[in-house]
């Protein structure tokens, strides 16, 4: 499985990056699986301009920064979006970034992982809400991570007092990380039989 963790914020100081190298630290330990960190940072998009909805443009260019992004998307088999609440709801970078997409996440899993003060709770369910209009699937089990600068330092390591709670964040996020390899297997299958 190429699974790719996708930073779901840019702003400065991003407490989602933390929690990014987090998910990636631990997805890293599971056998079978490559793990790429992409940051939405990294691809300075424009907002989302084109005349026709990418999904029905058989004549799309996108531009240059779409262009790799629609590219990296489309190298992986898996995701987990890593998602801040902002104002009951996910980030506007991570729409737009969405909205770009055509068919680089078509039948392939989608995991979330929220953070915020309800461990971004409303940012994930709104999220779910939009990826089907991408045709991919969310996984069931998401992961929500509350007080994350208290658990979890800038380089993504949990604390040993989360580490030794029993229903603490790092049991949700290894329970959905199995389940997107079981489902990114499965449906990597099914896309293989046509």
């Amino acid at each position: 499985m190429k699974l790719q963790i996708i930073v779901g914020s840019t702003r400065p100081n991003r407490v989602t990056l933390r929690v990014a190298r987090w998910v990636a630290a631990t997805a890293r330990t599971m056998q079978d699986a490559t793990v790429e960190l992409v940051d939405l940072a990294d691809y300075d998009l424009p907002f989302l301009d084109e005349p026709i909805s990418p999904r029905y443009n058989p004549n799309r260019t996108p531009n240059s920064v779409a262009k790799r992004w629609l590219d990296k998307l489309a190298e992986a088999d898996a995701f987990v979006v890593v998602t801040p609440e902002y104002n009951r709801s996910y980030s506007a970078v991570l729409k737009n970034a969405i909205d770009y997409v055509d068919f680089q996440m078509e039948r392939k899993p989608v995991a979330l992982v929220g953070h915020g003060t309800a461990g971004g709770a409303q940012a994930i369910a709104h999220l779910r809400g939009v990826f089907p209009g991408i045709h991919a699937m969310t996984v069931p089990s998401a992961t929500f991570v509350m007080g994350a600068t208290s658990i979890l330092d800038e380089e993504g390591n949990l604390s040993e007092a989360a580490k030794a709670n029993q229903y603490g964040p790092h049991v949700a996020l290894q329970q959905m990380l199995d389940s997107t390899k079981w489902y990114s297997d499965t449906l990597a299958a099914a896309r293989a039989n046509g």
